[in-house]
């Protein structure tokens, strides 16, 4: 146990999840209620050939799930926020939505609800954050981290997606690379490359509100509990969430007219 300990490599990046280490090949992760469904999901995307996801390898002797280490790196750079990332991030996601089909939509743990009033039509990985993209030879390669994961809609999976990467936030919450970006016509990109139907593109900006209206409760009321949680609510999350719903009122009417372009 000792022998195995000293070759453990923290793995930071994420907001919520501490304990992750590498091992060799593998990543060690803390289990969590969701686990069982997650590997189960894991499991079924292995099954169904999608290449863009870690592998289930078990439990280790502490109790943590094993999961093949995927290679590649994560954050934000030149190359990953470039229109043509946007969009290959965009039909990785079509293709990971594709490969959940069939997947119970009942009958597991997850880690919180839909947010989307609709009923779930997918198994989404809701927290496609920077750190949670895997980027390979400038491209992005495979999702990592399902903690979240959990069953609800496309469109929903889509605008958690867009949160970070058109990204809907106010400029003055945005990473360097991301504040001169023109959102409107990144949210329109990534749809055209989904292939996102006129339907449910009447539903994108008002989900996108209904989504920071949720968030800000959530994390609220979990931040209550104390964590990563508490830090990450105390470090303003509740305000950014907020800035990010109020500049989304003031350019509604922009990033439609790019939806209907």
């Amino acid at each position: 146990m000792v022998a195995t300990l000293l070759h453990e490599i923290p793995l930071q990046g994420g907001d919520v999840t501490d304990g992750v280490v590498r091992i060799g090949d593998t990543v060690r992760r803390p289990a969590r209620t969701s686990t069982p469904a997650v590997h189960a999901l894991l499991r079924h995307l292995e099954g169904a050939g999608f290449e863009g996801a870690p592998r289930v390898v078990g439990m280790d002797g502490l109790g943590r799930e094993i999961l093949t280490y995927v290679p590649g790196r994560v954050g934000l750079t030149v190359r990953s926020v470039t229109d043509e990332a946007l969009v290959d991030i965009a039909l990785l996601l079509r293709r990971f939505h594709d490969a959940t089909q069939g997947f119970p939509l009942a009958g597991f743990a997850w880690e919180g609800g839909s947010n989307d009033e609709k009923s779930p039509e997918i198994i989404g990985h809701c927290d496609l954050t920077p750190h949670n993209v895997i980027f390979r030879r400038e491209k992005p390669a495979a999702f990592i981290d399902f903690d979240l994961a959990r069953p609800t809609t496309r469109l929903f999976d889509i605008v958690t997606t867009l949160r970070h990467w058109a990204p809907i936030a106010d400029p003055v919450d945005r990473h360097q690379l991301l504040r001169a970006l023109d959102v409107g016509a990144r949210i329109r990109l990534f749809c055209d490359a989904y292939g996102v139907p006129p339907r449910e593109r009447r539903r994108l900006i008002p989900l996108a509100r209904h989504r920071f209206d949720r968030s800000y409760e959530v994390m609220r009321t979990r931040a209550g509990d104390g964590g990563n949680w508490a830090a990450m609510w105390a470090a303003g999350a509740g305000q950014r969430i907020r800035r990010a719903s109020a500049w989304l009122d003031a350019h509604e009417d922009e990033l439609l007219t790019h939806l209907w372009k």
